[in-house]
């Protein structure tokens, strides 16, 4: 079952592990990755619901995680099919699940748990799969006692123990049966913080033509600068941006004096705090393949993948001072989507450019990144206000 803190209790069937998870409950309406969904970190310390009714019908495989396992608390779906469909397949959803020990939930009217959840709010919950654990109101008691995510570091929770290297860029046709797409030239050096990045993010910054070093969320500015990066990237991660540990803020803006900066989701929130704004946590945030961001530049609307409870205040950056210009909006909302600086090399956008899943019409923030470092590197004095601007 799975118990809300106020007190909704929905009864199914189990499959994955025989547990008990504990976390923030929220939906995604992406129709498709679910796998990609499962295993995207930004979903630490929360119960993922999907509004698409049929999951497990392509199994799992190797080349659709985008990071280690999957970090969620738990999981729900309105019909779950135990048998795969799919010659990709090489594992059932359940049994996946199970190895990493992630309850998950079927057979529960989905769209209500949603609706409560979007007029509602978050709220926080207790998903049980453990048959001694069935007690509704002992499990309510524990949902409505639960700290949420306010407030937690769960970057540091879910980053990378130590520094590694990644080389891999994406399948240049039907994945594990084509090489990788060969990479651009010439190549720059890049230090990608590890907030919880996913691994097409990586993909993607090698098609660019990046040598990408991946570092620890805490790793101080002193060390990223031994590595003479041309460039760095704030990854997407969970949680609450203002519950980082202090010292990524201040490794952020030493940093981003002298190097060109890019950053994705929790990556633009961390940028926005560094800068001296402030974030807010939306009512049940965005969670989804579906959602529209407005690219002031160009005018453009792109279909955007999201995942994300925080966003970064506009008016919180124009008290502060700092010449940062908004470029992107959520046109559902009207939330900040995306900054720029108008005397460095800085920008940033709340959404998911990689995809996986997704669509892809945001791909072009990467070929952006790649054309403000190289004019960086080539001793142009480049803001991301211009590149920006320009369109690129």
């Amino acid at each position: 079952m799975l118990a809300l803190a106020d007190g909704t209790v929905f009864r199914g069937a189990s499959f994955g592990a025989q547990a008990v998870g504990v976390g923030e409950v929220c939906f995604n309406t992406s129709l498709t990755g679910y796998q990609e969904i499962l295993t995207d970190p930004s979903y630490a310390g929360q119960i993922v619901t999907m509004t698409a009714t049929q999951i497990g019908n392509v199994g799992v495989n190797s080349d659709d995680e985008e990071s280690v396992r999957p970090f969620l608390a738990g999981f729900v779906v309105k019909e779950y099919f135990e048998v795969p469909s799919s010659w990709r397949s090489e594992s059932p959803l359940g049994v996946y699940l199970e190895r990493y020990g992630v309850p998950a939930l079927s057979d529960i009217d989905t769209r209500a748990l949603v609706r409560r959840i979007r007029d509602g709010g978050f709220q926080m919950g207790v998903l049980s799969t453990d048959p001694a654990r069935q007690d509704a109101d002992a499990l309510v008691a524990e949902a409505a006692s639960a700290p949420d995510l306010d407030g937690r570091d769960l970057a540091s929770e879910v980053s990378c123990e130590a520094s590694y290297r990644w080389s891999a860029g994406r399948w240049s046709g039907v994945q594990g049966q084509c090489p990788r797409a060969a990479r651009p030239t010439p190549v720059f050096r890049l230090v990608a913080y590890d907030f919880g990045i996913k691994r097409n993010i990586l993909r993607r910054l090698v098609d660019e033509g990046f040598e990408v070093t991946v570092v620890p969320a805490r790793t101080p500015a002193v060390d990223v600068a031994a590595l003479e990066p041309d460039a760095v990237f704030l990854s997407n991660g969970p949680g609450d941006p203002a519950g980082v540990h202090p010292g990524i803020f201040d490794a952020v803006r030493t940093l981003s004096e002298s190097l060109p900066m890019f950053g994705i989701c929790l990556g633009h929130q961390i940028l926005g705090l560094a800068l001296g704004g402030r974030t807010r946590k939306l009512k049940f945030g965005h969670h989804g393949g579906n959602q529209p961001g407005q690219d002031r530049s160009t005018g453009k609307v792109a279909i955007c993948a999201e995942n994300h409870g925080y966003a970064v205040d506009a008016e919180s950056l124009e008290a502060a001072g700092e010449p940062v210009d908004v470029t992107h909006v959520n046109l559902n909302d009207g939330t900040v989507e995306g900054l720029a600086h108008r005397s460095r090399p800085l920008f940033s956008v709340q959404y998911h450019p990689e995809a996986s899943p997704g669509p892809h019409d945001a791909a072009y923030l990467f070929r952006r990144f790649r054309a403000m470092v190289a004019r960086h590197r080539a001793g142009e004095a480049v803001t991301g206000a211009d590149v920006a601007a320009q369109g690129v």
